[in-house]
Formats: C-alpha cells, sequence, structure tokens
C-alpha cells in the first residue's frame, strides 16, 4: 500500500514538474554552459575603471538587444519566440547589477571642502530630498529612493570636489551604506567626511570608530584615537561620553594586555 502510494505521489510530482516547463517552453534551445561561457567578445584588459565602463555598456547592449527581439516577435506574432526573450529578459531584470565603483575609494582622502558651488549646493539639495521621501514611512524605507540618493551623493563627489558639501555628502552617503549593512563601506565614507573637514560638525569619528570597534571588530588603534579626539572635542551628551570612556578604557587594557 505503501509503495502505491509513494509510487502515485511521483507520478504526481512528475506531471506538475512537466506541466511547469510548460509547451514550446524552449528548454532544447538553451545554450549549453560551454557555448553560454565562450569568449565571444574581446575587451581590453586596462584599468578597473575602464573594465567597469566597457561591463556597463556591454549590460545595457545586451538589455536592449533582447527588448529588439521582444519588439520583434510582437510585431510578427512569434509567440513561441516571444515567451523565450520575455523570460530571459525578466531573468536579466532579477539579477543584481552592482556599482563597482567605490567613490570615496577613488576621489582618495586628500580632498578639501572649501568652495561654495552652486551646482553642487542643488545636487546636495536634490539628494536629500530622495533621502528624505524614502524614509517617509519611517520604518519601511523605500530602498530604490536610497540608491538614487548614494547615487546622487556621489555625483557630487565626483563632479565638484571641491565643494564645500563634499563632506556632508559623504557622511550622508556613509549612512545609507550602514543602514544597508555595508559596514567597511560605510566606515570608509565617514572617515572621508573629517579628512575632507577636520572640523565637520558631523559625528563622524565616532560613526568611524563605532563601526571598526564594535561592527567589523578591526582597526582598533584607529579606533580608540578617533574615541580620544571625539572626547577631547567634548559637546558630548552623557550616555555618549559614558559610552566612550567605558570603550577607550576597555581597548587601552587590550593593547596592553597584548604587549
Amino acid at each position: 500500500m505503501a509503495r502505491t502510494i509513494l509510487t502515485a505521489a511521483l507520478i504526481v510530482l512528475v506531471n506538475v514538474l512537466v506541466g511547469c516547463h510548460g509547451v514550446d517552453s524552449g528548454r532544447s534551445q538553451l545554450l549549453p554552459a560551454q557555448i553560454r561561457s565562450a569568449v565571444v567578445i574581446r575587451m581590453e584588459v586596462g584599468s578597473e575603471t575602464d573594465i567597469i565602463e566597457e561591463m556597463a555598456v556591454n549590460r545595457q547592449a545586451y538589455r536592449q538587444g533582447l527588448k529588439l527581439l521582444v519588439d520583434y516577435y510582437t510585431r510578427t506574432g512569434n509567440n513561441m519566440k516571444l515567451k523565450w526573450a520575455k523570460k530571459e529578459l525578466a531573468a536579466l531584470d532579477a539579477i543584481p547589477q552592482y556599482n563597482y565603483i567605490i567613490e570615496a575609494i577613488t576621489a582618495g582622502p586628500n580632498l578639501r571642502a572649501s568652495t561654495m558651488i552652486p551646482e553642487a549646493e542643488l545636487m546636495y539639495m536634490e539628494a536629500v530630498r530622495l533621502e528624505k521621501r524614502a524614509k517617509g514611512l519611517v520604518v519601511i524605507y523605500n530602498e530604490n529612493l536610497l540608491r538614487l540618493a548614494l547615487d546622487k551623493y556621489n555625483q557630487l563627489i565626483r563632479k565638484h570636489p571641491a565643494s564645500d558639501k563634499i563632506d556632508d555628502a559623504a557622511f550622508k552617503a556613509g549612512g545609507i551604506h550602514e543602514h544597508f549593512g555595508d559596514y567597511t563601506i560605510a566606515a570608509l565614507y565617514y572617515e572621508r567626511t573629517y579628512q575632507w573637514d577636520p572640523d565637520t560638525i558631523y559625528p563622524a569619528r565616532f560613526k568611524a570608530a563605532y563601526i571598526w570597534d564594535k561592527r567589523l571588530h578591526i582597526r582598533r588603534a584607529e579606533a580608540l584615537e578617533n574615541y580620544q579626539e571625539v572626547l577631547r572635542r567634548g559637546g558630548l551628551s552623557t550616555r555618549r561620553k559614558e559610552f566612550i570612556e567605558e570603550r577607550i578604557m576597555k581597548l587601552t587594557q587590550s593593547d596592553r594586555s597584548s604587549e
């Protein structure tokens, strides 16, 4: 009896799996892995930026080609191939696409926030507006809008490296990276904030120290230096002052015990 039930269940499962693919699904037309991974274009090996820019162009060309196929098969009434093209386009859109350029790395630590540039001011205001819209629901953020705001902050840094808004943009960008849990990048942007403006009004030194100390457990000596500098500058709430004093004591003890 048990064997009969198991056999029946397997037959149902096979039928369901076959049914999922449907008629004319194009499974026989899928490219073999060896062909998919074959080199079909030659890319010059240049700098990281060159490679990333060329890859971005190829990404767009691939997507545009699929859209052209969808339009063509729609016009010609080839429903079988239209279904394939739409499925491939949907899969392409679902694949994560990363921005491999981290502007804080590219810009380096030696910029100085010094000049009031009207265009940079407008870009900063637009980025802040996008970020506020993203946080409109307080608990649930619109993460796509957050990424658009991040892109705008990075554009400001890239296009106007002398602007007095680059430290503001770096701090705001650090907060967005921190929201997404990308702590290494967040700490870098916080570090750039006070490197680009040593007298910045933002708590960037504390933020960087906290991430190195409590999130990533690295660069403890630099975290200690930052905590000490934040304490020296003063203007802290009682709660933050007590936290920093506790961390300074523990990090100092840790350094002594490792000697």
